[in-house]
């Protein structure tokens, strides 16, 4: 039989992302932001897949990508009774190749993994949470299509 500590007697565990609500507002207030430059990103990438195979995985997770932004947008909506507004100042960076961008891809869909698990720090327990861990799977799903699709043309330039 296993012996478990009794509740009163568990010290409080604080994870290494520790993450204000504040915090994961602002997070999401960024993710949203990039909306734009993501949009063109996703455009280039569909048109210079070489088979409509490729092109319709990159247009579902183009597609998934928008439902995310409109979640984070009412998740910051419903938290703060505020819209999300403005757009990145980066400035968006054309794609040099078909597998460039999907490196790219791949590499940004685990940074977002990164960021959202921030976020999902930051946010109450609930259906916000439940929502942003729905995004980060969502998210881990799309790296490994960007896997298939970067192995599918790993030897074309």
């Amino acid at each position: 039989m296993y012996w478990v500590n009794p509740y009163w007697k568990r010290v409080m565990f604080t994870p290494v992302w520790s993450v204000s609500l504040a915090e994961a507002l602002n997070l999401i207030k960024e993710a949203v932001q990039g909306e734009r430059n993501d949009e063109l990103f996703y455009d280039e990438l569909i048109k210079l897949a070489p088979t409509p195979e490729q092109a319709s995985i990159i247009t579902s997770i183009r597609d998934d990508e928008r439902g995310h932004n409109q979640m984070f947008r009412g998740i910051y909506r419903e938290i703060t009774g505020q819209e999300i507004t403005g757009i990145s100042n980066e400035q968006y960076q054309r794609v040099e190749s078909y597998t460039e961008g999907l490196q790219r891809a791949l590499l940004g869909e685990l940074s977002a993994v990164e960021k959202y698990r921030k976020i999902w720090f930051g946010l109450p327990v609930g259906i916000y949470r439940d929502t942003v861990y729905g995004i980060i799977l969502d998210e881990l799903k799309h790296a490994s299509k960007y896997n298939y699709l970067f192995t599918l043309n790993q030897h074309k330039n």
